[in-house]
């Protein structure tokens, strides 16, 4: 089953065009990863697929359904958006932030339901945020804050999560925990993500199919065994690199070569 399927789709600002001609299809429960240097219109593509901006002509279909006929609500239900970290944030606690991605599941100015209490403490445990449930977000660290994006994201119950870089500014501790949650999630759920990374070997590692861009288009699709080869690489982002198979499984795991030698 097709769950995010995507047809000829370009998109820019002020007539500036930034994507062009991407088609794209992504079943249920796989793991997606959009790889591909600054400027390849990564960003840009997250923001058409999350409503952010309108494309200038293609069509972007949720389940069979084009994106633009299905109401905000509805929208906000089925489809979780984990943008990029912010900086400019709410003086709201942690189980308060958590709490607003259940809005979408009741009526306008009607009180949150029992229900809707247990998805929260359901979540915040299973992101291990429960202890700090009443500390204000503005006081945590960047690995505590991105598992409260998430959070917020998956009590909304999605069955498609969008992430735009969610380990950028992440240790490699807090990039391990954030991608294995979302990946068992993934995998024991059905959940379906689409997510942008820029560490190649993490997206080696995770995603099932990944997708790498260049210039606003598609460069290479497939798995991550034939997408990150050293030719790929080469093209895209203009380095020389050896790929061979990660000692721990079968999936390419990247070396990169230094300039000195």
């Amino acid at each position: 089953m097709t769950v995010l399927s995507i047809e000829e789709l370009s998109a820019g600002y002020d007539k500036d065009l930034i994507i062009s001609g991407i088609s794209l299809s992504i079943p249920k429960g796989s793991f997606f990863g959009v790889l591909g240097p600054n400027g390849a219109g990564k960003t840009t593509l997250f923001k058409v697929i999350s409503r952010l901006i309108k494309p200038y002509s293609g069509v972007i279909r949720y389940s069979g359904i084009d994106i633009t006929s299905i109401t905000r609500r509805e929208y906000a239900r089925q489809i979780a958006v984990i943008p990029q970290f912010q900086h400019i944030l709410p003086p709201y606690t942690v189980e308060e932030f958590v709490r607003l991605g259940r809005y979408p599941h009741v009526k306008r100015f009607s009180p949150l339901k029992k229900a809707d209490y247990e998805i929260t403490e359901e979540i915040l445990a299973l992101l291990h945020l429960v202890e700090y449930r009443t500390k204000k977000i503005t006081a945590l660290s960047g690995g505590e804050l991105q598992r409260v994006f998430l959070a917020q994201g998956l009590v909304q119950r999605p069955s498609l999560v969008l992430m735009d870089e969610p380990t950028s500014h992440l240790d490699i501790t807090h990039q391990i925990k954030i991608l294995d949650i979302v990946k068992n999630l993934s995998v024991s759920t059905g959940l379906t993500v689409l997510i942008i990374l820029h560490d190649l070997n993490l997206a080696g590692a995770y995603c099932d199919r990944i997708m790498l861009m260049k210039e606003g288009r598609i460069c290479a699709e497939g798995s991550p065994g034939g997408v990150l080869t050293e030719k790929n690489i080469e093209t895209v982002y203009g380095t020389r690199v050896l790929v061979k198979k990660d000692p721990a499984g079968s999936k390419p795991h990247i070396f990169f070569i230094p300039g000195q030698f």
